[in-house]
């Protein structure tokens, strides 16, 4: 994802274009050649999946709801109980690919409101 990301050929705003989990399929059955994924359901499950971790650490880290959370740097692991035991070795990569298309203002909700409703 981060190679699609800095080629820039998928790119639209701050989203991916129609097509990427296509090209993301061809991309590993070269690396992987017998894991037969598929651009759908297996990699568009694992992305959402990604991107909603990703985003529940994001918040944690860079929000204002952060009391009693914190991040090794060493381990890279978010210090909360549902990572407990988790590492997540692409928080950076995944940051640089998804941080621009966060909500801001009146109508950005945080990890809490979301998990509210």
């Amino acid at each position: 994802m981060v190679d699609l990301q800095n080629v820039g050929t998928f790119n639209a705003n701050t989203r991916f274009k129609v097509g990427y989990l296509n090209r993301l399929e061809r991309m590993l059955e070269k690396v992987l050649p017998n894991a037969m994924l598929k651009a759908k359901p297996n990699l568009e499950s694992r992305i959402r999946t990604l991107k909603r971790d990703w985003a529940i650490v994001y918040n944690m880290l860079s929000g204002k709801d952060n009391s009693g959370f914190g991040w090794d740097e060493h381990r890279v692991i978010k210090k909360v109980s549902q990572f407990r035991h988790r590492s997540f070795p692409y928080y950076e990569q995944l940051t640089a690919i998804y941080a621009k298309d966060r909500a801001i203002g009146k109508y950005a909700k945080t990890t809490a409101n979301i998990i509210e409703e």
